[in-house]
């Protein structure tokens, strides 16, 4: 993740989604899951497990057979992209991410492995730390109701691997997002699908909300995305009505900010403005990020922060290009933690 603005291929398939959080184990960052849906209906494998959008949803495809579309379809993404997006992609640059578990149990928990390999097929071994991390891999519905930030673990011969376990079944999409070791190496997001069987049924994207409540945490999100352009957006956390402004570092900054689009997840790596011991960020309760969306209609925003040693996520549906400088966002359900929960 590099600092500075920039849109890169991490998720990719990230459209704008996440609720509840839930910890599944040291290397597991929160499950984001909102509110349950309707009763699940029994719902088979398919081969391509990109699942289509809640019919209530106008940013998803109108044709339930057919896939999301890709920015260059404009299907409900206003035409053509003003800005890059990554994530869409399993290939680019001369690497691939060859996902070993494409498919999982809903309710079970399971090893998710996979590789990242070099143009030649090798696995790849070496990458560069950045936000403390050789790779971070985010892992989203394709509702955008369920979110993770995961940090695998590497072996030796590069595979990688972390515990998952998905609350409901459905398409869901895995972004790596890494910069390998290798001279010239540029960052970058690749994408992959995974289905989780079971009974299935499609939710919702949240409704716009200024204010997410998560732990016992309200988080106040002020700004706008607009699209092709970059602008502000400033998230301020409070605890019992009062501000939070010890927070702890984390991922090198005191907030991560992840941002998906509604309909295919293209994936909007946001960084924040300032760090910890620069001499002019402050430890909160306000975390101000940049970021620029590659077109109009919804996304989700995902925001870790750490207080007290604990990661909480807050959640918001936003819509870039509907009324400039408005800010709508959804509210994110109470996350869930389960013990050994890191970030």
């Amino acid at each position: 993740m590099h600092t500075g603005l920039r849109i890169t291929a991490f998720a990719a398939a990230l459209a704008a989604t996440f609720g509840t959080a839930y910890g599944v184990g040291t290397g597991v960052d929160p499950i984001v899951a909102d509110s349950a849906p309707a009763p699940h209906e029994e719902h088979g494998e398919r081969d391509d497990p990109r699942l289509p959008s809640d019919p209530g949803d106008p940013s998803g495809p109108s044709d339930p057979g057919r896939p999301s579309p890709r920015p260059e379809e404009g299907g409900g993404h206003g035409g053509h992209e003003s800005t890059p997006v990554g994530g869409l992609r399993i290939s680019e640059g001369g690497y691939t991410l060859d996902l070993a578990t494409p498919r999982v149990t809903a309710g079970q928990r399971t090893e998710l492995r996979f590789m990242v390999r070099d143009a030649s097929g090798d696995a790849v071994t070496a990458y560069r730390r950045e936000h403390e991390k050789e790779l971070h891999l985010v892992l989203a519905s394709r509702d955008l109701v369920t979110y993770r930030h995961l940090h695998p673990t590497r072996a030796a011969d590069g595979t990688w691997s972390t515990p998952v376990d998905l609350p409901a079944a459905g398409g869901y999409r895995v972004f790596a997002d890494f910069t390998p070791a290798a001279e010239g190496a540029e960052n970058l997001t690749l994408g992959a699908d995974l289905a989780a069987s079971g009974r299935y049924e499609p939710a919702r994207l949240p409704a716009p909300d200024g204010t997410a409540r998560t732990d016992g945490y309200q988080v106040e999100l002020d700004g706008s995305l607009r699209p092709g352009k970059a602008s502000e957006l400033r998230l301020k956390v409070s605890r019992d009505g009062e501000p939070v402004g010890d927070l702890q570092p984390y991922l090198g900054a005191y907030g991560h900010l992840v941002a998906l689009r509604a309909g295919d997840l293209a994936y909007l790596h946001v960084h924040p403005n300032g760090e910890p011991g620069d001499g002019a960020t402050e430890p909160g309760p306000e975390i101000s990020f940049t970021a620029t969306a590659p077109s109009a209609g919804a996304y989700r925003l995902f925001l870790d922060f750490r207080h007290r040693g604990e990661v909480h996520t807050a959640a918001f549906t936003v819509r870039a290009g509907s009324t400039p400088g408005a800010t709508e966002s959804a509210p994110a359900a109470t996350p869930e933690h389960a013990d050994g929960h890191g970030h």
